[in-house]
């Protein structure tokens, strides 16, 4: 990962996850707990990309599962997040801005149920029941309406700071040189089209014959004068 995106994101998984532990966790809302965390990693997976998006995901669930009151195995989060991370930043459009806001809070909506359905599994797979005792439809239910609620005063705010980063990256990585090497390069454009046009009046003038006709004559024309000099000086002779 780049250096800015390390210095963007790790301030910002820090500060949800102690928003999510110290506030959103004493709520005492019914059913599952806001996910702070999971909405910062979906923000910067929409801008980063599946790669980036992963290894946001990863070392914030691998924060999750160390701070505490943490009560689950280390790595369980931390899988859910790499997996969410990496399947939203393939969302990701090929000019790196969403033209509206639906592509998002679809990915909000199903980030909301995946992960509390990963969760859950992985915790099935470990010996974790919690969730099962707790019931995963008021879970999901639950989890999801908090997660949209939430998503339109956090995901647009994350992508915003991400892409500001982003762009003074491309900047002070060298844009002037690539913007004057674009220049160059079209200015190379123009004079390849000078030369394809010229190459072009040639083939138009083989075509015509116009070209060969002139070549011939100019020859017919020298081959004459030297003959008629090769006669007069027999005659002279």
């Amino acid at each position: 990962m780049r250096i800015n995106r390390i210095l963007l994101s790790a301030p910002l998984v820090v500060v949800a996850l102690v928003i999510q532990v110290t506030i959103l966790a004493r709520l005492q809302l019914p059913g599952a707990v806001p996910d702070l965390l999971l909405l910062v990693v979906l923000g910067l997976a929409l801008v980063y990309g599946h790669v980036g998006g992963a290894l946001v995901g990863f070392f914030a669930g691998l924060l999750a599962d160390l701070a505490p009151p943490s009560d689950h195995a280390i790595g369980r989060y931390a899988l859910v997040l790499c997996v969410i991370g990496y399947c939203a930043g393939l969302t990701k459009p090929e000019s790196g801005q969403h033209r509206s806001a639906t592509l998002p809070l679809l990915v909000v909506l199903g980030a909301a149920l995946g992960s509390t359905l990963m969760y859950a599994g992985v915790g099935a797979l470990v010996g974790d029941t919690a969730a099962r005792h707790v019931g995963i439809v008021g879970l999901l239910l639950s989890a999801t309406l908090y997660d949209l609620l939430l998503a339109p005063f956090t995901v647009p705010l994350v992508m915003a700071l991400a892409r500001r980063t982003e762009g003074e990256a491309l900047a002070g990585d060298g844009s002037g040189s690539s913007g004057a090497a674009g220049r160059d390069s079209g200015y190379g454009w123009l004079t390849t089209g000078t030369g394809l046009k010229a190459s072009r009046g040639a083939m138009k003038s083989v075509r015509t014959g116009t070209g060969i006709g002139s070549q011939r004559g100019s020859l017919l024309g020298k081959s004459a004068r030297d003959k008629v000099g090769r006669i007069k000086g027999v005659k002279r002779l």
